[in-house]
């Protein structure tokens, strides 16, 4: 992933330097509620800068809603939630120039090609036309999605395809954290095998990588640290990189919390 070049970013006279202590995420006390329904009931989680990050629970946990209030889709009840220090709600520019976000749901604007929806989105980040021109080409390389799939309408896009697209402009910019929710849901296994390699290289480079994710097996074998979301809160923290034992029992670990055995 060394070969993307840093985009263009907007140049904000508030924006200030963060070092290497700055957490890429912090998120403290989140509340969020639909209706009467709480769904965070005081979530909290930390996390660093390089650092490969799951984030997993089942159906209905809470995962996707806080991946909304995070990057600022979604309006919370109570709490805060920083972006390498840059508040969401208080600092929302400031605060999404740093991310690039892959939804579980691919989505394009249909009556552009795949070319065009690349280009709009380069042209929100004020990339360069020539680091926009290496790093669609790079990405798109390293995901199978040819040259001559982008001149046609994304209408006429595969599920797999769309989603190749989602995460080729969710890194035009280069963005400091990564946000992905369900990444390899439609990828073939070729195309997850790709994206299991960028999401290493993208961490090993200092950037961050958020990821939620039903396949247990792929956050494992990834991450480096995970927490699992239960009761609308983080029930459990596990150190994959510190404890590397806790690879192997990660599954168990998740169906211990949700059968009550070592929920807090």
């Amino acid at each position: 992933m060394a070969n993307v070049e840093n985009a263009n970013k907007q140049t904000l006279a508030e924006e200030v330097d963060f070092d290497e202590n700055t957490p890429a995420i912090l998120i403290k006390d989140l509340q969020k509620s639909y209706g009467k329904k709480e769904v965070l009931k005081g979530l909290s989680i930390e996390v660093k800068q390089g650092e490969l990050f799951g984030f997993i629970g089942r159906n209905g946990a809470g995962k996707s809603t806080t991946i909304d209030c995070m990057i600022g889709l979604k309006k919370f009840n109570g709490g805060s939630i920083e972006l390498l220090s840059y508040d969401i709600v208080q600092e929302p520019l400031l605060a999404k120039s740093h991310f690039g976000y892959v939804p579980s749901e691919p989505t394009c604007y249909e009556s552009m090609t795949g070319y065009e929806y690349l280009e709009f989105v380069a042209s929100i980040y004020q990339i360069s036309e020539g680091a926009f021109k290496k790093n669609y080409q790079y990405l798109c390389d390293r995901l199978q999605l040819s040259l001559e799939d982008l001149e046609v309408p994304t209408a006429n896009y595969s599920h797999g395809m769309k989603q190749k697209l989602c995460l080729i402009a969710s890194l035009l910019n280069n963005p400091d954290i990564w946000v992905l929710d369900e990444p390899t849901v439609g990828l073939d296994v070729v195309a997850v095998e790709e994206l299991k390699k960028m999401m290493k290289e993208y961490a090993s480079h200092g950037k961050t990588v958020f990821v939620t994710s039903h396949n247990i097996e792929l956050v494992s074998k990834l991450c480096d640290r995970v927490a699992i979301i239960n009761n609308g809160v983080v029930a459990q923290l596990l150190d994959l990189k510190k404890d590397p034992n806790k690879r192997l029992q990660l599954p168990r670990l998740f169906l211990d919390i949700y059968e009550g055995r070592q929920y807090r």
